[in-house]
């Protein structure tokens, strides 16, 4: 199969992850104006629940997870360059669908730059736009918990 799994990420990791996030973002921030800070990345790691995707013992990327009573959000999900390509963020997109139901909520959510070609994979895995703002796209999915 995938041969992917998620393994809880430690502080040990959050270079790994900030660095992975400046470099897969620090172009889309640059064209919006949008400022990257380090420093905000840190604090933001330190409020999530962050896992890693790996493959056998190399990190591939890692997911970011927050949550409301409604919904299971993806705050960052990052994949590394020469690894895309290869199922990683639809494995690990279809891995939170099934977070989302087990925790019976309703919906998976997610915000992505209107110009960030992975909105095309977030389509692909039936998540819709249900708003936006000027750099921005909302998209979601409904999630029927089981049972």
């Amino acid at each position: 199969m995938s041969g992917f799994e998620l393994r809880p990420a430690s502080a040990a990791d959050l270079a790994f992850a900030r660095d992975l996030t400046r470099e897969t973002m620090l172009g889309y921030h640059i064209r919006h104006d949008l400022l990257w800070l380090d420093q905000a990345f840190d604090v933001a790691w330190v409020g999530r629940e962050n896992w890693l995707i790996c493959r056998g013992a190399e990190r591939l990327g890692f997911v970011s997870l927050s949550r409301d009573l409604k919904a299971l959000y993806i705050r960052e999900l990052h994949v590394q360059a020469s690894r895309r390509g290869q199922g990683a963020g639809a494995w690990t997109i279809e891995q939170m669908l099934a977070k989302a139901r087990h925790e019976r909520r309703g919906l998976l959510r997610l915000t992505v730059f209107k110009d960030n070609p992975a909105q095309g994979l977030y389509r692909r895995m039936g998540l819709e736009v249900v708003g936006e703002d000027e750099c921005f796209l909302r998209m979601e999915r409904h999630c029927v918990a089981p049972g």
